[in-house]
């Protein structure tokens, strides 16, 4: 059985940096690729960035672009979010996913973690 368990989140203040981990167990991460993922209570899950094999990282979100970036260490079977400059709008619960490719398409994701929550706040 397919898991993932995001960990890393946490209280910090604006300007600080967090590194969220995605855990994953079931599978061989080499073969999929795995996406990040925000929410806000009443908003629409927003796609972050993304990591395949074939394609690298992919930002699904221009204004992430020289803070976020996302690594995969295959020998621990785990992907990477570092979250640097952080601001209090990106207050969130953050997950990842499994896909078969990176896409902004949410439906392709088979297994989601159960997220873990980011605030950024004085």
């Amino acid at each position: 059985q397919a898991q993932l368990v995001e960990s890393g989140g946490g209280l910090v203040q604006p300007g600080g940096s967090l590194r969220l981990s995605c855990a994953a167990s079931g599978f061989t991460l080499g073969y999929y690729a795995i996406g990040w993922f925000r929410q806000v209570p009443g908003k629409e899950r927003e796609g972050l960035l993304c990591i395949s094999t074939s394609y690298g990282s992919t930002y699904y979100a221009d204004s992430l672009k020289g803070r976020f970036t996302i690594s995969r260490d295959q020998a621990k079977n785990t992907v990477y979010l570092q979250m640097n400059s952080l601001k209090p709008e990106d207050t969130a619960v953050y997950y990842c996913a499994r896909g078969p490719i990176c896409s902004i398409h949410q439906s392709l994701y088979d297994y989601w973690g159960q997220g873990t929550q980011v605030t950024v706040s004085s």
